[in-house]
């Protein structure tokens, strides 16, 4: 099987089981909670994204790794997992842990959008054993974050939508 297809079959297949526990673990603790205790956990998960600094790991990623593509992708999960900490740090000034969920979450999916666009044009799937050891960081550990930053949008906009609700019915 030729390398890109193993590649994009990973991220495909990573996708799929991460929705599957997502959908049977995750979210239905998740909706249970309030949405700051739901943000604060969403939070947590992408403040761990410093990881992807290995990706500009000599030893770690070969050699031939594309330079239009490591960097950015490596320096867009440090600069997510600083603003989702912050939103750690601030969580007893809510307005300000509001601004670091809003921004961690635009940050974060950007980045990972960005990251796909780099890895494409890059042609990332056809040298993907150039990741080395980071092979895992697209296949198993971006999904959950992309699925996450959807979820964390979700609530952010459900709950604006049920507080609109609230004042309408109030007013009438």
């Amino acid at each position: 099987m030729p390398a890109q297809l193993v590649f994009l079959s990973g991220l495909i297949l990573g996708y799929v089981a991460w929705l599957l526990c997502f959908g049977a673990y995750i979210w239905p603790r998740l909706k249970t909670l309030d949405l700051f205790e739901a943000q604060r956990a969403i939070a947590t998960l992408h403040s761990f994204r410093f990881f992807g600094l290995v990706i500009i790991l000599p030893g770690v990623v070969g050699s031939h790794l594309p330079a239009s593509f490591a960097p950015f992708a490596a320096y867009g999960d440090l600069a997510t997992a600083i603003l989702a900490m912050l939103a750690l740090l601030s969580a007893k000034i809510r307005p300000l842990f509001w601004l670091f969920v809003v921004a961690f979450n635009v940050a974060g999916t950007i980045d990972i959008l960005l990251d796909y666009y780099h890895a494409v044009r890059a042609d990332l799937p056809s040298i993907a054993g150039e990741l080395g050891a980071a092979y895992a960081i697209p296949v198993i550990y971006v999904p959950v974050l992309m699925i996450t930053h959807c979820v964390a949008f979700y609530l952010l906009v459900r709950s604006q939508t049920v507080a609109s609700r609230r004042l309408i019915g109030k007013a009438a």
